[in-house]
Formats: structure tokens, sequence, C-alpha cells
């Protein structure tokens, strides 16, 4: 079976590919994509692990991530690759609509904020 070949943004690509995509709350640091979301405590955390879990098994594409009380810290790369590729802001989307998603007529949805907007 032969290596998907993908192209790898270098690091002077990347902060422009994220802004062209709208993932504002993302950035790159030591080789990573990342982004830090706040929750509002422990239940909510899990919750988001587990969904991004659900989102990056179903893409076949996993990130890293580092989880306390209130906060979760997502990393994405391309290990095949050892850089960011399309899979990388692809997953980043999913993450960010999953993470910030509000439902609209007739759900109504909960009205306390699970993930704080913030950069």
């Amino acid at each position: 079976m032969s290596k998907e070949k993908l192209h790898v943004y270098t690091e002077a690509e990347i902060p422009a590919k994220l802004k062209e995509l709208k993932l504002d709350a993302w950035y790159l640091e030591d080789g990573w994509i990342r982004r830090k979301f706040t929750t509002d405590g422990w239940p909510t955390t899990l919750m988001l692990v587990n969904a991004i879990g659900f989102l990056a098994e179903a893409a076949y594409h996993h990130p890293d991530l580092t989880v306390t009380y209130a906060k979760l810290w997502v990393k994405l790369q391309t290990h095949s690759h050892a850089g960011i590729t399309d899979k990388d802001f692809a997953l980043a989307q999913e993450i960010e609509k999953l993470a910030l998603y509000r439902p609209g007529p007739p759900l109504g949805g909960n009205p306390n904020p699970f993930v704080k907007l913030e950069k």
C-alpha cells in the first residue's frame, strides 16, 4: 500500500490558511496547529473530549489532546507527513463547528454557554 502524498504547508503559509478558513482562535506553535477551549467545567470538558474523539475516529485523523478541569487544548499535525496538511485544517474546521454549535429553532438550545468564545 503506498502512502498518500499530501501537501505539507510551510510555517509561512499556515497563518494565512487559518485566516482564510476563519479559524481565528487556532495558531501555529512548534509545528502543530493548536486551539485552547475553555469550558464551563469538568462535565462539559469531558463531553467535548468525547465529541472530538468521535470526529477524529470518523476522520481517521487523530489530534493530541490535553485535558484539565475546564480547559482542553487540541493539537493537530499529520504525523505521517511530519507537518500540517489539509487534513489538519479540515479536522480543525469540524472541531470548531462542533465545539461552538448552538442550535436554532425549533430546538432553541441550552441557554448556558458550554464553550467560551475566546482567542
